[in-house]
């Protein structure tokens, strides 16, 4: 058996149905190019069939991309196939990705289709999708509540049809490690011509056990892991992906397989993937928390003054955290912005480097160091983001013990000035209120977080929202050295997703 364990990311697709984690077309492409870097074997762009948004963002990804198989999630009917190859031919090396339920209690209550007609679904299906490229993936959704025998025999006739890869899904997150290790283990041994196909598992974390469910199938064998970058995804989200990628590296003495993933770009696609979507990584979380490596504990500082290795069991720089950072400041000129943007990933056109640049600048003047994470702010704040109909353009509040609070704001909407002014309980409540009243938008404040994207009191502040309207939800995200300023991008930001939710419908989307 090979010990090759390949990387099959899903975060431009299950991880995008993370609530309020829609991404717009550029935004995706921009992801999808350093998830290549990164070094993923296979990239799940989207559901093509989902909607008009999903087909035109994978079938630029599938031109954009030179080395990675990208791959179109369709439903086993010939409609979603069609629609899934129409958007990845264009790639250097196009995948199709077709499933169907096996669970019984899917069969009777979603499909009310017996064994007999999910069996010959599944098997038209991937002979459709074998006459079209011979990158082909079968899965059974609801995989881990099926029963084993009808899944190898599903499987078994996936494979004689054509599938190069079938995929074990534990859909909503049931599967205990050593129960799902057996499974993969059954499977593997079970299904006819196995030798021919390469068994891949998907899972989700609504127990927390996605990735030890993950290592446990592939110690059983399993040879393709199904990852997000940070675990997002539906309910409680996906595997992580750093989190297998650094445990099969870490643990050689006990799982000696590899993968192809360049680690030291683990951190830079975090910080974009969290830039992106909005979704803060929370400190405790396992190799890209801000806690990782950190140390407070007056013993574990001791230790690692004496060796790091008596309480890191990585490296920082193997994540691509290092503690040698090029650190810029207003006398920094366009070359140095430049050789430290694409240090980052970013390779920026020269009329993106100029605004880079002025807004470089302008926080240099209120900042003694402009750190990465101030960089990656300017980049994906004020560069990559599409036209947005709302944009801010000034804010003045008062507030104080004895002075009603009170906001003016002046918003730039798809290029009409517009000014108001209005009261709240704080500077920050009646900022949103002015800014909801000239918008004329009614959205819901769910959550509300902040947060400081480095040390010293002159860090930029990122704050976080989360907006409800009309049943849609949609995270903001603004940073600022100012936390009142950073709210009001927040909350725009916000607005501006809802807005871009509402023009593009998400439709009938499916989840493993």
């Amino acid at each position: 058996m090979s010990d090759r364990v390949y990387i099959f990311d899903t975060t431009l697709r299950d991880g995008e149905q993370s609530p309020g984690a829609s991404m717009n077309t550029n935004e995706k492409l921009r992801l999808a190019i350093r998830l290549e870097k990164l070094g993923v074997d296979v990239l799940e762009a989207g559901f093509p069939a989902a909607s008009e948004g999903d087909f035109d963002a994978v079938s630029k990804i599938a031109a954009k991309l030179e080395r990675t198989e990208v791959a179109g999630l369709c439903r086993a009917n010939k409609n979603d196939i069609d629609k899934a190859w129409n958007a990845v031919k264009h790639a250097k090396k196009p995948k199709i990705h077709t499933f169907i339920a096996t669970s019984d209690i899917h069969l009777e209550y979603k499909l009310k289709m017996s064994r007999e007609e999910v069996l010959q679904s599944a098997v038209d299906a991937v002979k459709y999708a074998r006459s079209l490229t011979d990158r082909v993936e079968f899965s059974a959704e609801d995989g881990s509540r099926s029963d084993r025998d009808f899944l190898c025999k599903i499987f078994g006739a996936a494979i004689e049809a054509g599938a190069t890869v079938v995929n074990l899904p534990d859909t909503v997150g049931y599967a205990i490690p050593g129960e799902f290790a057996e499974m993969a283990k059954y499977v593997i041994e079970h299904t006819p011509n196995m030798h021919k196909a390469i068994l891949s598992v998907h899972c989700h974390n609504d127990l927390g056990l996605a990735t030890a469910n993950t290592l446990a199938a592939i110690g059983a064998g399993a040879r393709q892991a199904e990852v997000t970058v940070n675990g997002i995804g539906e309910r409680a989200g996906n595997t992580s992906l750093e989190e297998v990628v650094m445990a099969l590296r870490t643990r050689q003495n006990y799982m000696p397989m590899q993968t192809g993933i360049v680690t030291e770009e683990i951190y830079p696609v975090s910080r974009l993937v969290s830039m992106i979507t909005g979704i803060i990584v929370q400190p405790n979380k396992a190799i890209v928390g801000a806690n990782a490596f950190a140390h407070e504990a007056g013993i574990h500082q001791d230790g690692m003054l004496k060796n790091p290795m008596t309480y890191e069991i990585m490296k920082p720089e193997t994540i691509g955290l290092s503690s040698g950072k090029l650190v810029l400041g207003k006398h920094s000129g366009r070359h140095a912005l430049r050789s430290r943007l694409k240090e980052l990933g970013y390779e920026l056109s020269d009329e993106e480097l100029n605004s880079a640049f002025t807004r470089f600048k302008e926080l240099a003047d209120k900042k003694k160091h402009v750190l990465d994470e101030d960089l990656e702010v300017i980049v994906t704040e004020g560069i990559l983001r599409t036209a947005e109909i709302f944009k801010l353009e000034y804010l003045h509040v008062s507030a104080g013990t004895s002075v009603m609070p009170m906001a003016s704001v002046e918003l730039d909407i798809s290029g009409r000035k517009v000014r108001g002014a209005d009261w709240g309980n704080g500077p920050i409540d009646s900022a949103f209120n002015t800014i909801a009243k000239l918008t004329g938008t009614e959205s819901e404040l769910l959550r509300f977080t902040v947060s400081a994207l480095s040390g010293g009191t002159d860090a930029q502040g990122e704050v976080t929202v989360r907006l409800r309207e009309n049943g849609l939800v949609a995270l903001g995200r603004g940073a600022d050295p100012d936390i009142i300023t950073a709210s009001a991008k927040a909350y725009i930001n916000g607005l501006n997703r809802l807005e871009y939710l509402k023009t593009h419908p998400i439709t009938d989307r499916q989840t493993l």
